[in-house]
């Protein structure tokens, strides 16, 4: 309807369009959107690649990665044939009210997880590290200088000192930087009342690059949640709180053996630990509806049975 009013012009329609989205917010909005892609974007590859090349480009790495996957497949097969578990099933209707009652207190449940063993430990990971080597790289066992460097000797592109202060030039002794106890030439008051002030005039802007580049002086701690928010580009639209709940109710209905893992993985670290303990009812629900995203499991190609990173030996 409105292309029909005679203001409206096909000759200005791109400018008009320009003005409108600047007027209505819609500009930074975008422009919030396309910087939070570019920093996930995957390198450019060639068009006929196959998903498996998209996903790591070096031959030995997706080997190893391979390999590695299969025999975490593998220990969790082994785990569910041993105690007669399947890797997922659907929760009673009973279990359901029961930990829908309880979604908030779960952190008081104590089930007895002993049955259920590490996937892995961290010497067989460490070990996997340590045996990666890059054909391409260098032949021959013959000991250099560079196989005592480090355990690992996977040849990585790393940055050297210039390149290294320049990036993290904020870090400099005559650069404030809120949240240390270093000496510095402007007061630490003086400096932190500015800090808060820029950072409140950020947050009004809502723009996403300068919010990432205002956190590396510092986060205050009244405008963390917002700014980093901001720099993540997250909202809580109806939509996003709308897939929360269908996420929350995959764990309601079913019971996956990932379950039992993260359950004992967070009681393992966070319920034991005077940092984490206040958030260990926060990390169960995270983590379980974390585990239903599919979206996130395409991302990282891994299936809803792998286990969490973190459940390893002891912490």
């Amino acid at each position: 309807v409105s292309l029909h009013k005679p203001e409206i012009k096909l000759e200005s329609l791109k400018e008009d369009i320009k003005d409108f989205l600047k007027t209505s917010g819609w500009e930074k909005k975008l422009q919030n959107a396309v910087y939070s892609e570019l920093s996930v974007f995957p390198s450019p590859c060639h068009p006929a690649a196959p998903p498996e090349h998209m996903k790591e480009p070096l031959a030995y790495m997706r080997k190893a990665q391979g390999s590695w996957e299969k025999r975490i497949l593998k220990s969790l097969n082994s785990m569910c044939t041993e105690l007669s578990i399947p890797l997922a099933q659907k929760r009673p209707l009973s279990e359901q009210k029961e930990l829908l009652n309880k979604w908030n207190e779960m952190g008081t449940d104590e089930p007895d997880l002993s049955l259920f063993r590490p996937v892995y430990a961290p010497k067989d990971f460490l070990e996997v590290l340590m045996n990666l080597r890059n054909p391409n790289y260098e032949n021959g066992e013959q000991p250099t200088f560079r196989n005592h460097l480090g355990l690992i000797q996977v040849p990585l592109k790393v940055k050297d000192i210039p390149e290294l202060k320049e990036d993290f030039s904020e870090l400099g002794l005559n650069i404030g930087q809120l949240g240390i106890d270093d000496s510095a030439q402007v007061p630490p008051e003086f400096f932190e009342n500015e800090h808060v002030r820029v950072g409140q005039k950020v947050l009004a802007e809502q723009d996403s690059a300068a919010a990432q580049q205002y956190v590396r002086q510092g986060c205050p701690t009244a405008l963390r949640a917002d700014l980093w928010a901001l720099i993540l580009n997250i909202s809580n639209q109806p939509e996003d709180i709308l897939y929360y709940e269908q996420l929350k109710s995959n764990v309601i209905q079913h019971d996956l053996l990932v379950d039992s893992l993260i359950y004992k993985d967070v009681k393992l670290t966070a319920s034991n630990d005077d940092y984490y303990f206040v958030f260990e009812d926060y990390l169960y629900q995270v983590l379980l509806c974390f585990s239903r995203d599919t979206s996130v499991l395409e991302h990282f190609a891994y299936s809803s049975a792998t286990p969490p990173k973190s459940y390893i030996q002891g912490k």
